[in-house]
């Protein structure tokens, strides 16, 4: 089965961090630009951030910037996402996907593999 499963999520107080892990199944993550969405409860999904194949080239959403680092291991066909400053608005579902382009980024029809996410949650 070919697809991400997320890790690392949790209850946080407001202010804290967490570590988010997004790791491939059934394939290799060396050709793909990996994406992390969330959806908030009773909202759609968003784009939050996405990693180019190689790392140099990275986005993110404007919640996110100057909060969050993307970054990836090919080798261990895994994605992270370090989350800093944690804020009540960032509770949500966190899901990873690949696209072969992060300039399809935060549109998530090109995106593929999705996982099951994984629940964040801020609050005191």
């Amino acid at each position: 089965q070919l697809q991400f499963v997320e890790s690392g999520g949790g209850l946080v107080q407001p202010g804290g961090s967490l570590r988010l892990s997004c790791t491939a199944t059934g394939f290799t993550i060396d050709y793909y630009d990996i994406g992390w969405f969330r959806q908030a409860p009773g909202k759609e999904r968003e784009g939050v951030s996405c990693i180019t194949t190689s790392g140099r080239i990275t986005n993110y959403a404007d919640s996110a910037a100057g909060r969050f680092t993307i970054s990836r291991e090919n080798a261990k066909r895994t994605v992270y996402l370090q989350m800093n400053s944690l804020k009540p608005e960032d509770t949500a579902v966190y899901y990873c996907a690949k696209s072969w382009a992060c300039s399809n980024w935060p549109r998530e029809g090109t995106f593929t593999s999705w996982g099951q996410g994984t629940q964040v949650t801020v609050s005191s």
